[in-house]
Order: structure tokens, then C-alpha cells, then sequence
């Protein structure tokens, strides 16, 4: 079956797409914002609008912070990153809004960082807000809030970023703009005659392997977080595509069907509940548990809780409900989970002379890792 045909029923029913657009995209080294570009996207994104509730996920603020103050310094701390973004998400924001406000289109400003979405208040929380923003027909423009996002609590990039939010506002389709068109078996960059994928059936070991992670020129992702951004959405069972973001309409031609356009990546069989997938990609695990054989039998073929019989050995420091992460006795990952108790109180269990079988993780907030 052609491309053309095997996406026309995702897009025919589809109502909510996440278009996420690298900063390579919309900024020029040592100039700013590319103005042309951004309104040819935003035009773009009027015609959709008439037919999708959209969400957009935009890298640029560290970029434009650095035009703004002339500040072409390399490498970038921790703190100047912060600063220059939050100089220059004023400049990106207001560019947003001047040019929808041509069309007579609204948007919100939505940062967050990966605490707001792997504490589960928080994340109920802003997945209401953007819930209620899409109802008042007003586009959510969504950043990582660089200013106040430390390395333990960043995304690393807006690719995960925008992964995340399509899984949480269950949106139909993840479409990736970026300043590479496609994916390539070899860095295109390098390699000039790299031959181009156009479909990808499941994000595998190989897959992943070709991108390498070599970042883009102007932002911090490379193909590698889009691959694992194609990872985490096809497992919800939403498509994604990546799409060479300076091309004039070139969402428009994707969506027509043009068939050497871009990279699509086609959804798995969904066979994860939204709690899970939860836990699974938005929440860090604070400790480890180490299980022994017949417990990770029991985890991975037998769909069982994991009881304290199993457990050998605990690392770190956590509360109840917290996450952790449960390995074989090799220190294979194996699984995460919320567990029902704190570290002291696991090590005493497994200290007690009447070690009674307490389950520690209940299957329901349990996931196997991939």
C-alpha cells in the first residue's frame, strides 16, 4: 500500500496535531528570528486550524536571546542558557502573536519543565490548561522553561517535549519541523549520498542507530531525540512525521500525500493505559530495587505485582508512592513502578524474621521497559 493511502485514515479522523518546530528552523546564527519562515509557518498553521485543534511546541528562545544581547559565546553554563532565554522567549512570544494576530488567532505562552508533567497533580493539572485553551479556541505555543529548569529537571529538548504533550492531550498526530527533511541511514551532513527513509515501520535498535547524537546546529536535539520522540508517541499508538521545516506549505504537501516528503513513523498497537504511559516516560525513578529470578518471571511473563519474597537489594532514598526502578540481579532495568513503600520501611521488611509477603508494587503501577 502507498504512503498516500495508508495515512489517509489517520488524518481522515484525526482532530488534535502537536506540530513541533526546531530552532534551526525559525533562527539564523547571529541574526535572530527568520521572520520569512515563521510567517510561512504560521500561514500554514491558519489553513489547518480551520479543520485540527493544534497545540505548537517552538525551540528559539536561547537563539533569540543571544541576538538580543549579542552574546555568541561557546559553550553556554547552565545559568547563561537561563538568562539568554529568558531574554529571548519575549522576542519569540510577541513574534508569535503579531503575526496570528493578522489572522485574528489568539495563543497562550505554556512553559514547563519535566517536573510539571512527572508529578501527577501537575500534570493533570496542565493538561487541563491546555484542554481549556484549545476549547476557547486559542493555540497553546509551548517551550521548556529554560529559565528555570535545572539539568535533573530538563527534557534535554523540545523533540521529547513535544512527545510527551501529544501522549498527554492525546492528540493524533506529532508533526516534527526540522532543518534535516528526513531521516538518513548516515548523517546526511556528512555524507551527502545517504540514502533517505521516507517510512519507518517501528523505532528499533537499528532505526535508533542511524541517527547517532550529534545535536543540530542551532538547538540541543539531533535525529536521536526525534527517534525517541517517534518511540514514545508510536507506542501510544499516534503517528508521527518529520519534515523539512523551511520548505514553503510543506505540511499542506504532506498532508496531500506527496510521497517523498519527510519520514513517517507508523504507530504501534496501543497497549498501554494513560496511567502507565505515565509512569513510564514522565516520571524519574528516585531508587532501584533489585529482584531475584523468579520475580522478574514473574513480572515479565506472568503479569504479577512484585511482592517482597523478590526483592534482594534497595538503592537510594524515596518515600512511599514514589518511583523506582526495578532490575535483575544483573542491574538489567526491567520494569518501573510506584512503590507502596519507603526505603527504610522496604530494608526493614526484608530485614524481618517473619518477612511476610507484602507487595511492594502493584501491577496496576507497574511498566515494563522496552
Amino acid at each position: 500500500m502507498k504512503r498516500k493511502e495508508r495515512l489517509k485514515p489517520y488524518l481522515d479522523r484525526a482532530k488534535k496535531l502537536v506540530i513541533k518546530i526546531g530552532s534551526a528552523v525559525i533562527t539564523q546564527e547571529d541574526v535572530g528570528l527568520n521572520y520569512e519562515v515563521l510567517e510561512n509557518i504560521v500561514s500554514e498553521v491558519v489553513k489547518l486550524k480551520q479543520r485540527y485543534k493544534l497545540i505548537l511546541v517552538s525551540s528559539g528562545a536561547i537563539a533569540c536571546g543571544r541576538v538580543k544581547l549579542r552574546y555568541y559565546k561557546k559553550p553556554l553554563s547552565l545559568s547563561e542558557k537561563q538568562a539568554l532565554a529568558s531574554i529571548g522567549q519575549a522576542t519569540l512570544i510577541q513574534a508569535y502573536e503579531e503575526i496570528f494576530e493578522k489572522y485574528q488567532i489568539k495563543v497562550a505562552q505554556v512553559l514547563l519543565t519535566s517536573e510539571d508533567l512527572s508529578h501527577r497533580l501537575r500534570y493533570l493539572n496542565a493538561k487541563a490548561t491546555l484542554q481549556t485553551l484549545l476549547k476557547w479556541d486559542i493555540i497553546p505555543i509551548i517551550n521548556e522553561n529554560d529559565t528555570v529548569a535545572t539539568e535533573e529537571i530538563k527534557f534535554g529538548d523540545n523533540d521529547l517535549l513535544s512527545a510527551l504533550v501529544t501522549g498527554a492531550i492525546e492528540a493524533d498526530f506529532l508533526i516534527i519541523l526540522s532543518d534535516v527533511d528526513a531521516l538518513y541511514r548516515e548523517d546526511p551532513r556528512e555524507n551527502p549520498l545517504a540514502e533517505k527513509i521516507t517510512e519507518v515501520e517501528k523505532v528499533s535498535p537499528e532505526i535508533l542507530a542511524m541517527a547517532g547524537s550529534k545535536p543540530g546546529k542551532l538547538g540541543r536535539g539531533g535525529m536521536y531525540s526525534k527517534l525517541k520522540a517517534a518511540q514514545i508517541v508510536t507506542s501510544m499508538g499516534i503517528p508521527m512525521a518529520i519534515l523539512p521545516g523551511r520548505v514553503p506549505q510543506i505540511i499542506e504537501r504532506f498532508l496531500k500525500g506527496e510521497e517523498e516528503i519527510g519520514t513517517v513513523f507508523w504507530p504501534q498497537e496501543k497497549h498501554l493505559s494513560l496511567r502507565k504511559f505515565w509512569i513510564k516516560y514522565y516520571i524519574k525513578p528516585e531508587g532501584k530495587i533489585y529482584i531475584d529470578e523468579g520475580a522478574e518471571r514473574a513480572l515479565l511473563y506472568n503479569g504479577k505485582s512484585l511482592l517482597i519474597g523478590g526483592v534482594k537489594k534497595v538503592e537510594g532514598e524515596f518515600s512511599k508512592g514514589a518511583c523506582v526502578e526495578c532490575l535483575n540481579l544483573e542491574g538489567k532495568p526491567l520494569a518501573k513502578g510506584l512503590v507502596n513503600f519507603s526505603n527504610q520501611d522496604l530494608e526493614t521488611l526484608m530485614g524481618s524474621k517473619e518477612r511476610t509477603n507484602k507487595e511492594i508494587i502493584h501491577r496496576d503501577n507497574l511498566v515494563l521497559l522496552d
